[in-house]
């Protein structure tokens, strides 16, 4: 396989040139002629037939003319769907190589291996992989088919979520559901369910490794033994439920949707024509006088 395509990063960025809206990967007559300085590469897949690898950017170069740096969400609907997953998982890949260079054990420098991908410490010998944290999101109902979304500060104002939070040590993935669920809105769940699962892409909120998002449904359930809970939660009253007008300070909010819409969304894997759906299904869920509602992956 003679041709060859390249992911470029400085940090996070990716190295692009745009010609009208879509960006454009440097080949290798192109990368030959850029001569820019940069750590090992790596071998990360193929693309439309061409060879891929990425790279890291030496931080202080220029920028080269008529190239850009953007982000990956920044880039999403500027390359295709097949460039843009490779993407992610270039830039995984060259983070967790540029995170590796010292053993967290001894400190001592580590070697990349010809073998397999993994970078290994001469001195104590500890092997280091590239790293995947498993995550949970679930879709919370109660018995009328309204879904519980909630909100960080860290939000764009009026943007709400499915729950979701990192597996700890020791745990299930039932019991994390239940323990994320329980932690960041105070609410019980009964009949959890397990529907699918995918990666995130690009890193996100200062994680700098693959997630893997695990996607559960459950059922809310009432305080009092054996009864499901018609009013989530009870710290929201109906009428706010009902006839919410736009309030960014808001912690939770109840909505009625089609929850079938919603698990589409969620269960289908990242990617363009998933990202129109889910604006789709975003849509469904405002009405005139609402803030507007997010799924996980929108925020």
């Amino acid at each position: 396989m003679d041709a060859v395509c390249w992911f470029a990063f400085r940090g996070q960025e990716l190295l692009v040139r745009i010609e009208e809206r879509t960006a454009i990967l440097p080949g290798a007559e192109e990368w030959e002629a850029l001569g820019l300085s940069t750590e090992e590469p790596h071998l990360v897949g193929e693309l439309r037939g061409s060879a891929a690898y990425a790279v890291g950017l030496d931080p202080e170069m220029p920028l080269p003319e008529g190239m850009v740096l953007l982000g990956l969400r920044k880039l999403w609907g500027r390359l295709d769907e097949e460039a843009w997953k490779l993407a992610g998982r270039a830039v995984q890949i060259v983070e967790w190589d540029r995170n590796h260079r010292f053993c967290g054990r001894c400190g001592t420098p580590t070697a990349a291996q010809s073998s397999e991908r993994s970078r290994t410490c001469p001195s104590c010998g500890l092997q280091h992989f590239p790293r995947l944290s498993p995550a949970v999101i679930t879709l919370v109902e109660d018995d009328e088919g309204r879904a519980l979304l909630a909100r960080s500060p860290h939000f764009a104002p009026g943007v709400y979520s499915t729950i979701a939070g990192f597996v700890e040590p020791g745990e299930s993935l039932e019991e994390a559901v239940a323990r994320e669920v329980r932690e960041e809105v105070g609410v019980e769940l009964d009949g959890i369910a397990y529907l699918g699962s995918w990666t995130n892409d690009y890193p996100y909120r200062g994680v700098t490794y693959p997630v893997v998002d695990l996607v559960f449904r459950a059922t809310a359930v009432d305080p009092s033994p054996g009864r499901r809970s018609s009013a989530l939660p009870q710290r929201i009253s109906r009428p706010m439920i009902t006839n919410s007008a736009a309030s960014g300070s808001s912690h939770q909010r109840v909505v009625r949707i089609r929850a079938e819409r919603l698990l589409m969304a969620l269960t289908s894997c990242p990617g363009r024509r998933t990202r129109t759906r889910q604006r789709r299904v975003v849509r469904s869920l405002r009405a005139p006088g609402r803030a507007p509602v997010g799924s996980h992956g929108m925020r």
